[in-house]
């Protein structure tokens, strides 16, 4: 046999089927995953993006403070409303609790109403907090964090003031002092 001839029966040989190249299962639930975690991180970094509301309407809720009352936002219009997140791991909150209970001993007779919302606390530790500050403005949970998404609160303490009319005036992302929301509510108070 002669080189050409082995070269020519190695020709005529059926050759094995080519594989189609395709996507099998474990590869589209690879893919799958992947597209489902870029869109997780996609939707965190525009929730990242948007900011605590500074001005225009505040918006509105419903919540049951730890003792018991039931309070609307907008039920508290024609006062000025002092909307402070916190929680009782939270050291700045610690440190602006007797500020914020001296403004509501000062202004409460003057339509202000200073509200605590304890931002993802254990109920029992945030009663603690209130009772070991000795805080007697209204204080709330907020069950399942629906007022804390709507206000867009990334951390505590953050703190917005709201006029009589329902609306934000000042967004504070810090702790809080007394000289500082004095200056704010006297301001306020004037206005109207």
């Amino acid at each position: 046999m002669t080189q050409e001839s082995s070269l020519i029966e190695l020709l005529d040989e059926p050759q094995p089927p080519v594989k189609k190249r395709g996507l099998g299962l474990g590869s589209i639930v690879l893919l799958g995953a992947i597209v489902v975690v870029a869109a997780i991180f996609g939707l965190a970094l525009a929730r990242q993006k948007q900011t605590q509301p500074t001005a225009g309407a505040a918006p509105d809720f419903t919540v049951t403070t730890f003792d018991g009352e039931t309070i609307r936002l907008s039920d508290l219009r024609g006062q000025i409303v002092v909307l402070n997140f916190w929680a009782s791991w939270c050291g700045p909150c610690e440190q602006e609790a007797p500020a914020l209970e001296a403004i509501w001993q000062r202004y409460r007779d003057q339509d202000v109403v200073v509200l605590g919302i304890a931002y993802v606390d254990n109920p029992s530790n945030s009663l603690q907090f209130i009772e070991r500050f000795g805080l007697t403005y209204p204080n709330a949970p907020d069950a399942g964090t629906v007022i804390s998404d709507a206000y867009n609160i990334q951390g505590v303490p953050e703190t917005f003031i709201i006029d009589r009319d329902g609306n934000i005036t000042e967004f504070i992302l810090a702790q809080v002092t007394e000289q500082g929301l004095t200056a704010s509510l006297d301001r306020l108070l004037r206005a109207s």
